[in-house]
């Protein structure tokens, strides 16, 4: 694992295309912004945990579409 310090408002490039930004950082919380093309699937590690369990039992409905995450709000807890 690559292992980055940020400041607040600075970012780092995945590729040429995808562009993570600390937006805030409060105690141990901090709020990142994600840039990413529409075809990049973006999740919080709870749901792609849970795609993923819903994946492997077999469900052969699609998955239930989710509206379009606003990444100013999504706040990450640091253990």
């Amino acid at each position: 694992m690559l292992v980055l310090s940020r400041y607040k408002d600075q970012s780092i490039y995945i590729g040429d295309d995808i562009i993570i930004t600390v937006v805030d950082v409060r105690g141990d919380r901090i709020r990142i912004g994600i840039d990413a093309p529409a075809n990049v699937p973006v999740h919080r590690q709870e749901i792609y945990e849970a795609i993923r369990r819903e994946r492997k039992a077999g469900k052969k409905e699609e998955p239930e579409k989710v509206d379009q995450v606003d990444m100013n709000s999504v706040e990450l807890s640091l253990k």
